[in-house]
């Protein structure tokens, strides 16, 4: 009994990270334009870490255009900046959208 508790702790622990991510996405409206493996408005969160896969800047390149917008990456229609979200939030956004594979 204590082993099977144990395990699902650990499998808790290592899928909340996850979780809370994308609960984040959620609540700050990302997920009204953007998809983890689809497009919608904007490109999926797949399309996103291929195109940044391998860049070291991604991460803080990413949490900049999540707070202030941006334009002309992913066609015409622009990111509208999203000033409900602080830079820490922003920073956690980018990691967990350059996670998706």
């Amino acid at each position: 009994m204590k082993r099977a508790l144990l395990i699902m702790a650990a499998l808790t622990t290592l899928a909340a990270p996850a979780f809370a991510d994308e609960a984040l996405a959620k609540s700050k409206n990302c997920m009204a334009c953007h998809a983890v493996d689809k497009k919608l408005v904007g490109p999926s969160y797949k399309d996103v870490a291929a195109k940044y896969a391998g860049d070291a800047k991604a991460v803080d390149a990413l949490a900049v255009k999540i707070v202030k917008g941006g334009s002309g990456v992913w066609g015409a229609i622009p990111m509208p900046a999203n000033t409900q979200v602080s830079e820490a939030e922003a920073k956690k956004l980018a990691a967990w959208v350059l996670s998706q594979k």
